[in-house]
């Protein structure tokens, strides 16, 4: 039998890494560390731009994320395109990640919504990817650190110095006050950490609960929250179901809170934890930066799939399931 010689392989994709690693903490180094400004609503990077009702519209960083998720998505949906083109083509790398992510979450919509699943698959799929690329932004270098100067920033009696680093305006301080760093306004901020954004999708996604509902009961899906079918022929259970109905109603609007506010505070939390981490301790951020990773994953597969098994549910007749229970 011929032996085989096995020798170590060293590819040149973990010297990438190591030169990175090596390389952010001589950077690190270079500067000074300095508190991070954190505040909860988005910056202002320019305008206003128009004005509605007295209220001026701004560009703001969180807007500038959203655009550029939308870019990613877009990239990503050709490259599947371009990948899946041929009947007997097999995708690789990017495309073939997003091809399995996508046949996963068809599966898990096929199980639990049924006959429903073509249906209900675009709005799961399209949130889900949009939540996860949103999140994944925060992996980017220069998300979240890299901005513009602010006067307006600086506390009173603290004398800062301008610098231009790389091109980029800056600012330091004279005798090395970290104060200064709170003038620096990101360009780019990751939209899950605006509750505005997190607000608004799961305003869409209750809405889109309710056109299911519509789409595969008509308008009897709404006696789920106004149920007066038995208000006066059975008067005590009729009153009870009645008041059922209205808590099934608030139930939807405490759908928005849930969705909007777990999203926001995990994201935020993260990126709070990364300001600190980098502020303190710089070389330490990339055991973090994994750890992020992981949680953006697991906040929009949550995300997505609460907002599909509630569109599965709003499929379901009401009257179905009493019936039901009482055959059992």
């Amino acid at each position: 039998m011929l032996e085989h010689k096995t020798t170590k392989r060293f590819g040149w994709h973990r010297w990438v890494v190591l030169a990175l690693l090596i390389g952010m903490g001589v950077v690190a180094g270079m500067y000074p560390a300095n508190s991070p400004h954190i505040q909860l609503p988005a910056e202002n990077v320019s305008g206003p731009y128009f004005n509605v009702l007295g209220q001026d519209f701004y560009l703001t960083n969180t807007i500038i994320a959203m655009l550029a998720a939308d870019v990613l998505l877009l990239l990503m949906a050709f490259a599947v395109r371009i990948a899946t083109r041929k009947p007997d083509a097999l995708p690789k790398g990017i495309a073939g990640a997003v091809e399995a992510l996508l046949e996963g979450l068809y599966n898990l919509t096929q199980s639990t919504a049924g006959k429903w699943a073509k249906a209900i698959f675009p709005y799961f799929a399209t949130i889900t990817l949009m939540v996860l690329v949103w999140n994944w932004m925060e992996l980017i270098p220069g998300v979240d650190s890299l901005g513009k100067f602010d006067h307006h920033h600086i506390p009173e009696g603290v004398h800062c110095e301008e610098i231009h680093i790389f091109g980029l305006e800056n600012v330091i301080g004279v005798g090395g006050e970290a104060e200064c760093a709170k003038g620096v306004i990101p360009f780019v901020r990751v939209a899950s950490t605006d509750l505005n954004f997190t607000l608004a999708l799961a305003v869409i996604a209750v809405v889109m609960v309710q056109v299911m509902g519509v789409r595969a009961l008509g308008l009897s899906y709404f006696t789920k929250f106004f149920n007066v079918k038995t208000l006066f022929s059975v008067p005590i259970f009729g009153v009870i179901d009645f008041a059922v109905g209205l808590l099934e109603l608030v139930g939807e609007f405490a759908k928005i809170l849930s969705f909007s506010f777990r999203l926001f505070g995990n994201i935020f939390a993260g990126s709070v934890l990364l300001f600190v981490i980098g502020s303190l301790l710089p070389y330490a951020q990339s055991g973090f930066l994994m750890l992020e990773f992981f949680v953006g994953l697991i906040q929009a597969i949550v995300f997505g799939m609460l907002a599909m098994t509630f569109m599965a549910q709003a499929t379901i007749s009401h009257h179905a399931e009493e019936h039901g229970e009482e055959h059992h």
